[in-house]
């Protein structure tokens, strides 16, 4: 976990599943949410993709050698963070860049496709990240696909959220990229839909980084100074393992969690 001119960079093992590391640059964090005490309330943002599946590539016809020229055929590919960017794009863009950006609505494989090409431009301009894809699939971090998208002109600025409240204001106003340690537990959420409700979750070993795009607040609930109570607030998320996946390709995390995680947690929030 190197930290250099105010740059942290926490790498993960590489997982078919799983793609994201976790940077860390003060010059982007100083673009920052705040929340102020403002209330909040539970809210839900709907993306206007279907929900994408970085895995079983072969049954869904795609071919990476086709996608993207020098890379070699898999079944699974670390593209969660540009997964979870095209979620939160879908919900953001209008339908003038809906055109510019090309981004399918109606056809998970060719969405997928569009974001495993997205994947690629990341690792390319992921300074931090030091190898590039392909041919190497070594995963890419939240950073990296946000810059990705500025540099097509998609987004014209990104913010992030640092700390609980940031990120339960932030959701009030769009969807949030949110990197995350993934643990072998949390493969299977429970039926309520919640990946920690596992009680040795803790303890079951970490798999790797993963990007998932938040989507709404189940619930929140504040004290009377306005700071959200994380033990009362759950968060939705989107994942991308396909709609077979959890809850129609979504789970919950409680907020508490989160809070007990920060410090391995990137939230990036894109703006049109």
């Amino acid at each position: 976990m190197p930290t250099t001119d105010g740059v942290l960079v926490r790498h993960y093992t590489p997982h078919p599943a799983l793609g994201r590391h976790q940077v860390l640059d003060a010059r982007s964090l100083a673009y920052r949410r705040h929340h102020r005490g403002e209330a909040l309330r539970a809210v839900r943002w709907q993306p206007t993709i279907p929900v994408l599946n970085q895995q079983d590539l072969y049954a869904q016809g795609i071919r990476t050698s086709a996608v993207v020229p020098g890379a070699h055929d898999v079944d699974a590919v670390g593209s969660c963070t540009a997964n979870a960017a095209a979620a939160a794009l879908s919900v953001l863009l209008g339908p003038d860049a809906f055109d510019r950006a090309d981004l399918p609505t109606t056809d998970a494989v060719q969405a997928e496709i569009w974001a495993i090409r997205l994947y690629a431009e990341a690792t390319a301009v992921d300074e931090f990240v030091p190898y590039q894809w392909p041919p190497a699939d070594s995963g890419s971090s939240g950073l990296g696909v946000a810059r990705a998208l500025k540099s097509r002109g998609l987004i014209s600025s990104y913010t992030h959220a640092l700390n609980s409240d940031t990120l339960a204001a932030a959701l009030q106003e769009g969807p949030v990229l949110l990197g995350l340690p993934w643990f072998n537990a949390w493969f299977t959420p429970g039926p309520n839909g919640f990946v920690d409700s596992v009680p040795y979750w803790r303890t079951s070993g970490l798999a790797g980084g993963h990007e998932v795009c938040a989507i709404g607040l189940e619930q929140v609930a504040q004290y009377p100074d306005g700071r959200v109570i994380p033990e009362r607030t759950v968060l939705r998320l989107r994942n991308s393992w396909g709609p077979e996946w959890g809850h129609d390709g979504d789970f919950l995390l409680r907020l508490s969690t989160y809070v007990a995680l920060r410090k391995q947690i990137d939230a990036i929030q894109l703006h049109p």
